[in-house]
């Protein structure tokens, strides 16, 4: 049984390694929702959609939440997007 318990340790142990030193993939994107003209950052690595599904995708994707809000500052100054 402690073979076991040492067994399961050591692989959780490499599995968090592993994961803290991957790199992200996390890519973000800007949608606007239709009738409203408010644009929202999406998180593309989140599974589902958004809901309600009346939304178009008005940006490439970007690398850091951080940059999708500059993308958005500049649809919002060029009147793109509202909010």
């Amino acid at each position: 049984m402690l073979r076991l318990t040492a067994l399961a340790a050591t692989a959780s142990l490499a599995l968090t390694a592993v994961v803290a030193t991957s790199p992200a993939e996390a890519a973000f994107h800007l949608i606007r929702w239709e009738g409203t003209g408010v644009c929202q950052v999406w998180d593309q690595s989140i599974p589902t959609k958004p809901i309600p599904s009346n939304y178009r995708t008005v940006s490439k994707p970007v690398p850091t939440f951080a940059a999708a809000l500059a993308v958005k500052d500049g649809m919002l100054k060029k009147g793109n997007c509202k909010l």
